[in-house]
């Protein structure tokens, strides 16, 4: 399946609206088996209008707030999300009530920590609705393995769960 990217309006943003993506993606719309197998790791999505807002996404507490709600109501992140890019990453860097942001002059990038432990009850948090997922998509557990060990190198966090036999 192409990559699906969805741009929230900061109008949209900052409302608390992602209705029209919920009638979309809502999980009685959402196709079962093969098809949605095929929809794993094939969305992004991204904000829009804070370009001139000198703070990084994850620090802009309406942006905050919005990803915190986004995911409470449609909690699929980590079966739907991209891993490869960075959206994803910022995305769950809204949502942990504490993080740290550093700015090195000479990066271009800002460097971001966050708390491992809350990183990781976030996380946990999510595997349930993943795991739903993958069964309504007849995944086999190895496949459902491999997608959490992913998550885990995504965020550069151990990894110690042997595959399933």
């Amino acid at each position: 399946m192409d990559l699906v990217v969805y741009q929230f309006s900061r109008s949209k943003v900052e409302q608390g609206d992602f209705s029209h993506f919920l009638e979309l993606y809502r999980p009685e719309k959402l196709p079962e088996g093969r098809r949605l197998r095929e929809m794993m790791n094939s969305m992004t999505f991204m904000v829009e209008g804070f370009d001139d807002d000198p703070r990084e996404l994850h620090s802009i507490p309406e942006v905050r707030a919005f990803y915190t709600a986004f995911r409470s109501a449609w909690p699929y992140w980590l079966y739907f999300c991209n891993l490869d890019s960075e959206e994803f990453q910022m995305m769950v860097l809204c949502c942990p009530p504490s993080i740290a942001a550093l700015k090195v002059d000479i990066r271009a990038n800002v460097s971001v920590e966050y708390d491992c432990q809350e990183l990781t009850i976030f996380l946990r948090g999510g595997f349930g609705p993943m795991n739903a997922m993958g069964e309504r998509g007849g995944m086999f557990e190895r496949l459902i393995h491999d997608r959490t060990k992913a998550i885990f190198a995504y965020f550069k966090l151990p990894f110690y769960a042997p595959p399933p036999p």
